[in-house]
């Protein structure tokens, strides 16, 4: 019979919960220490099949555990040293308790058990400064200690009380932990964390029983994270069965109602063969928290003595198999029926017995050991493990314990989860070794790799070293020596000073070290120096990773845009929603803005207001008549000359990534022997493929994402389609009358005066001169040519006054300076002042030659209406429109135009008198295209369907000879708009019906008299309004374009939607004399005609 446990005194727990300092363990596994092996620690030993301890932990990987003091066991530390009544009352008990011993051989099975019991009487119970009993090999006395373990007894004298604790080779039921992320091997350590207080209380309690045994087993989902196993699907059948050596507090206040972390020791393979899982044993009682120090208070005796009783008779059935050993073993773990924990039956795995003397097996061993050798050697960390583990199996051979050699294999690798679940599920020796061996070889790939990546490196700051060390010494040989240096050290230095400035790219960095590195090597005097020389400067001037600061601010893109233009409220509020897109994105990239317009309607200027709004640098330039691909892509480097295409030299110019680029008059682009640029503009222009837009001369990728590109255009007709379809285009209409006026006083005026140099002079032009000239000189869409007049008005003021002030009021010696008047005096000696086409020398030329002469206070000039004349010549347009009273036949019409919208009128006449003879035509004239010509033939046919459905009696459109004409006949005109108007033409020539002057009307009409929608409404509204209609006809379709035009447009208009002609003529005719419209001049001529025929008839019968 084993000598029973005695109680081992811990000290005041104060630090980690059962474990001293000197046990703490990292998280990863390592196997017991060789003194653990040698000295004490037989709880972290095999048992073998006749119940006495074999060592299992040979095969250490972790060093700090084989330095232990001697005696340490499983419940390690400090102990209460026993006083000198104490040690006398143990030796007395001893004794006694030998005597018992001997007795309980010969007695009945349950003489141990008595034998406990009575012992109990004189133990010690469980005191509460942390002092507790230690059964089932869960804990283990010091030899050196006077105190031992048992059932509460002391007095043992240290070898002869010193219990071996066994480890049960038939454990059943045990509680079961899930493990995430990879199992556990037999032999290695593995620290793990209880979050769950419940599962930390049960495992507190099991300590105190002395029964820490835990089964784990790994989860199938790797992401799983519990302490419980609520499913035997969610685990892998087969775990191990583990051991907890000590446990810490998660928390420094007693870890109460937390968790802890405890470190699990493996001993075997298990299979789970049922699972109670939490909550099945129907326990009512409330759950209690976890206690990281068994700190509580005395329990009774007989407590006390019923637990070492139960831990008594679990440690004797172990060696002795006493039949109710299973009865027993049940009844170790029924307490943890009480918490909410997994509870599994296991059964023991058995590994398959194999052939040492194979030669498979002893081949893959030498394999596996090679591997290790190869690993260590790229690997530290594995040298000192496996270090390590050939001590710890120095007293045994490798080759003798294949299975210990594969299972350290696989703790050792960083395998995948279910690979290192097949080598633990392996009871086959031979087939264990070779999936261990193929972890090890995937363990031994990632080593060399790593190895790989380091030497490279490595080699490479070895050789930028050597590099720099040789340079250094050729410098100080140079220096030494006094060779002066030609330039070409400095110029790769100047080089390098400004790439390490720039955030070069990688493969942009690459190119440059390769260039540079050429340079180096070159002569000056070679052709390719200065080639090589010019790209890198280009290379460096380019802003790698330089951005200007943008600014988003609402209120101030306002009012930048209220400074720089008037009106154009709908083109404003779509930039402010393209700021406040950038405002909450951080960025306006990938966006392509269009603006379409008349000239002179500002487009341009927009470009800049919106440049200067988001504080970014500005660049232009002009596409128009382009036909050269090498302007946008750049040239190649093998041409005399070569340069980067514009963009590169915009970023050049505005040293950051982030400009505003203005492509002006894109929609004038030219196409040539030498490419297309409109589609090299297809690259450019996509937000998509500018990112590495790459330049012929630059030949690297240039990210061009963050550009802000915006194009100007007058119309889209003639920009391709599918570069049009990646821009956003946003219209410009033209400036009413009003709108004109306020740019004119606000802008335009200001800016006159002072270019003519009358800043500071009283030249006033009154606002009805300004009236003038926008009604009677300046019509168009813009203000251009309205600049154009206002200039030239102030350029005729300055003009009259010093004509009449005359010279003496502007002397020339008071407008030269000092520099020049020695400029002209030099200029006079050489007499070169009367030699035109002879070169200044610098003696005849000044910076600042002259000064501004200042105008007299008593100057007044007033330009008026009535003065105007004197200034800008007679009126261009003297009535509001062509026609004051429009005759039959005639109907003004309105159409749009790349100046803007314009009044266009359509003439019908009768060419030759109608006679019951006639037959009809139709003679169409005004330079019109297709699609006019067809709208005509269309009005025609309409026509006369009209007069046949509603004055059948009227058979003018049957006889008539009739000639259409639109004036301005130089001007090209087409578009389909203008089919009601040529209809209503006809009608009013059929019907001898005038059209009133100040009705215009614009859309297509069908066969049918359906009227279609038309485009530019807008500028047609503002043309209907310079020609000074009352009211417009347009097709109903366009009535949301009507109500979207800003109210000052649509002042004095009447807007008058129809979708059918019928719609048309009522508005057109509302008070047509039915009857005398259906009345047939033919008709009536040839009647008039038979009636004088017959009675010149009667007259001659007479």
């Amino acid at each position: 019979m084993l000598p029973r446990q005695r109680v081992l005194r811990l000290s005041t727990p104060s630090g980690p919960m059962f474990s001293s300092p000197s046990r703490r363990l990292s998280a990863c596994s390592v196997p017991a220490s060789i003194r653990q092996r040698q000295n004490v620690a037989p709880q972290l030993r095999y048992s073998s099949r006749s119940g006495w301890p074999l060592s299992l932990s040979r095969f250490s990987t972790y060093s700090a555990l084989g330095k232990r003091k001697e005696g340490s066991g499983f419940f390690d530390g400090p102990t209460e040293p026993l006083s000198e009544e104490e040690k006398k009352a143990n030796l007395e008990e001893a004794e006694a308790e030998e005597k018992e011993a001997a007795k309980a051989k010969s007695s009945s099975p349950d003489a141990p058990s008595n034998n406990n019991n009575n012992n109990n009487g004189k133990g010690t119970p469980e005191s509460p400064d942390g002092k507790g009993s230690a059964a089932g090999g869960a804990s283990s006395g010091s030899a050196g200690d006077d105190s031992g373990s048992g059932s509460g007894k002391r007095g043992r004298k240290g070898d002869k009380a010193l219990a071996k604790p066994v480890v049960p080779e038939i454990y059943p039921q045990v509680l079961a932990i899930p493990i995430a992320k990879r199992p556990l091997f037999p032999g290695f350590y593995k620290a793990i964390t209880i979050k769950d207080p419940n599962v930390a209380a049960a495992i507190t309690e099991m300590f105190k029983r002395g029964q820490p045994y835990v089964g784990a087993f790994l989860f199938k989902d790797e992401n799983a994270d519990d302490d419980v196993i609520r499913n035997p699907d969610d685990v892998y059948d087969v775990g191990v069965f583990a051991q907890v050596t000590s446990a810490f507090p998660m928390n420094a206040q007693g870890g109460e109602g937390g968790g802890l972390t405890a470190i699990l020791y493996p001993h075997r393979r298990i299979r789970l063969s049922s699972l109670i899982p939490p909550g099945a044993a129907g326990s009512s009682k409330a759950t209690p928290v976890a206690e990281p120090i068994p700190e509580t208070a005395p329990k009774p005796a007989d407590e006390a003595d019923q637990k070492g009783d139960v831990v008594a008779s679990f440690e004797e059935s172990a060696v002795e198999q006493k039949p109710e050993t299973p009865n027993k073993l049940h009844e170790v773990t029924s307490f943890l029926k009480k918490y909410p924990v997994s509870i599994a039956n296991v059964d023991n795995l058995t590994e398959e017995p194999h052939d040492p003397k194979s030669q498979v097996v002893r081949a893959v061993t030498n394999e596996i050991v090679n591997v290790f050798k190869e690993v260590a050697s790229m690997n530290s960390l594995f040298r000192d493990q496996i270090s390590t583990f050939s001590i710890s199996q120095s007293a045994g051979n490798v080759m003798s314990e294949p299975a210990k050699l594969a299972d350290f294999a696989a703790a050792v690798s960083a395998g995948e989860p279910a690979e290192l679940q097949e080598v633990l599920e392996s009871l086959n020796v031979e087939d264990r070794m070779h999936k261990a061996l193929l972890v090890l070889k995937k363990e031994l790939a990632n080593a060399q790799l790593q190895s790989k990546i380091t030497k490279d490196v490595e080699s490479k700051i070895t050789k930028r070293q050597r590099e720099y060390w040789l340079m250094e010494q050729m410098k100080g040989i140079r220096r030494e020596l006094g060779i002066e240096s030609d330039g070409k050290d400095k110029l790769v230095e100047k080089f390098k000073e400004k790439a390490d400035k720039l955030a070069m790219p990688e493969a942009v960095r690459k190119v440059f070290d390769e260039e540079l590195n050429k340079l180096a090597h070159l002569e000056p005097a070679a052709s390719e120096f200065n080639v090589t020389r010019n790209y890198l400067d280009w290379l460096t001037q380019i802003p790698w990773g330089q951005r200007s600061a943008e600014n988003f601010d609402i209120q101030n893109a306002m009012k930048v845009l209220d400074e720089d233009h008037y009106g154009l409220k709908d083109v404003k509020d779509r930039i402010l929603e393209f700021i406040a897109v950038g405002k909450l994105r951080g960025t306006v990239e990938g966006k392509i803005l269009c603006f379409v317009g008349p000239p002179g309607v500002g487009k341009t200027s927009i470009g800049k207001s919106i440049a200067r709004a988001l504080n970014r640098e500005y660049y232009r330039f002009s596409v128009g008549g382009l036909t050269d691909v090498a302007e946008i892509k750049g040239h190649r480097r093998t041409y005399v000359g070569a340069l980067p295409g514009r963009v590169i030299q915009a970023l050049k110019k505005c040293k950051t990534e982030n400009p505003l680029i203005l492509i002006d008059e894109i929609d004038k682009i030219g196409r040539g022997y030498q490419g297309d640029p409109s589609s090299a503009l297809l690259e450019l222009l996509d937000p998509e493929q500018n990112s590495s837009f790459l330049d012929h001369y630059m030949d690297v990728p240039v990210d061009l994402s963050r550009v802000l590109f915006v194009c100007t255009a007058n119309m889209t007709d003639t920009i391709p389609r599918p570069l049009l379809d990646r821009m956003e285009v946003i219209r410009l209409s033209g400036y009413v009358s009003d709108e004109k006026m306020a740019i004119a006083e606000r802008y335009l005026a200001p800016q006159a005066q002072e270019l003519a140099g009358l800043k500071q002079v009283d030249v006033q032009l009154a606002k009805t001169a300004i009236e003038e000239l926008i009604k009677s000189y300046c019509r168009e869409a813009g203000v251009r040519n309205l600049k154009k007049q206002i200039e030239k008005v102030y350029r005729k003021s300055a003009l009259k006054i010093v004509q009449e002030l005359g010279e003496e009021a502007f002397p020339e010696e008071k407008a030269l300076t000092d520099e020049g008047k020695a400029a002209l005096e030099a200029s006079e000696k050489e007499g070169k002042a009367q030699e035109p086409g002879t070169e200044a020398t610098e003696k005849e030329t000044a910076e600042k030659p002259r000064m501004p002469l200042k105008v007299p206070e008593s100057v007044h000039v007033t330009i008026d209406k009535d003065n105007l004349k004197d200034y800008v010549g007679p009126p261009i347009f003297t009535s509001d429109r062509l026609y004051d009273v429009t005759p039959p036949g005639v109907t003004m019409g309105l159409a749009w135009t790349q100046l803007g919208g314009a009044a266009m009128y359509v003439e019908a006449i009768l060419q030759a008198a109608l006679k019951p003879s006639s037959r009809p035509s139709l003679e169409i004239t005004g330079n019109l295209k297709t699609v006019m010509k067809e709208s005509s033939t269309i009005a025609y046919s309409f026509a006369k369907s009209l007069m046949a459905r509603e004055f059948p009696d009227n058979h003018f459109l049957e006889k008539a000879k009739i000639h259409v004409h639109v004036p301005e006949g130089a001007v090209q005109k087409d578009g389909p708009s203008a089919g009601i108007t040529m209809a209503t033409s006809l009608l009013s020539l059929a019907l001898d019906t005038p059209v009133d002057p100040a009705v215009a009307m614009t859309g297509e009409l069908t066969l049918t008299g359906k009227v279609l929608r038309i485009g530019g409404l807008r500028e047609k509204t503002v043309a209907a309004r310079r020609a000074g209609c009352k009211m417009i006809i347009f097709p109903q379709d366009n009535m949301s374009d009507w109500l979207e035009l800003p109210e000052n447009i649509k002042e004095g208009i009447e807007g008058r939607p129809a979708s059918w002609y019928s719609e048309v003529f009522d508005l057109i005719f509302p008070n047509l004399d039915r009857e005398k419209a259906n009345r047939c001049k033919a008709c009536e001529n040839k009647k008039k005609e038979d009636d004088d025929e017959k009675s010149e008839d009667e007259d001659k019968s007479d």
